[in-house]
């Protein structure tokens, strides 16, 4: 979907998995993918995510991408809550909504990149910032970073 010069991509939305895990200091990391060149926004650090399936909840969008973009096992990631982090109203009525769904691991777990992805990188939330983000993803993260 293409709104207001700004693509949008997934029919029935999209969703990203922000994964938390704990560092020694008693702080937490988040997971961050660093975008592949030809790819949307790329070069961007943002979350690993996508489009959802027509069938599938966020969560189940988030958490299947997650699997998809950075090897991660579903059964090490326990959902915490999911906040609409974008929310497009289009011409013809067409609705379209990005989901950020929030996870906690007990440890940082090793990832596996594909061809979407140029590195993963556990980083510290007070870091977070410092990096050149998906433009999506900035205009979120104060929100987010508010609710973790």
């Amino acid at each position: 979907m293409s709104h207001q010069g700004t693509r949008h991509w997934g029919r029935h939305g999209a969703a990203g998995l922000l994964l938390l895990a704990p560092v020694d200091n008693g702080t937490a990391a988040v997971l961050l993918q660093h975008r592949a060149p030809w790819s949307h926004q790329g070069g961007t650090w943002g979350l690993p995510g996508g489009a959802r399936d027509s069938h599938e909840t966020p969560e189940e969008a988030a958490l299947r991408e997650a699997h998809e973009e950075a090897g991660l096992p579903r059964e090490h990631l326990q959902v915490r809550f999911s906040v609409v982090t974008a929310d497009v109203r289009g011409p013809g009525g067409v609705h379209w909504t990005y989901t950020t769904v929030v996870a906690d691991t007990s440890e940082q777990l090793p990832t596996v990149l594909n061809p979407e992805s140029t590195a993963l990188n556990w980083v510290a939330l007070e870091q977070v910032t410092a990096l050149p983000l998906h433009p999506g993803f900035a205009a979120s993260w104060k929100l987010l970073s508010s609710q973790l």
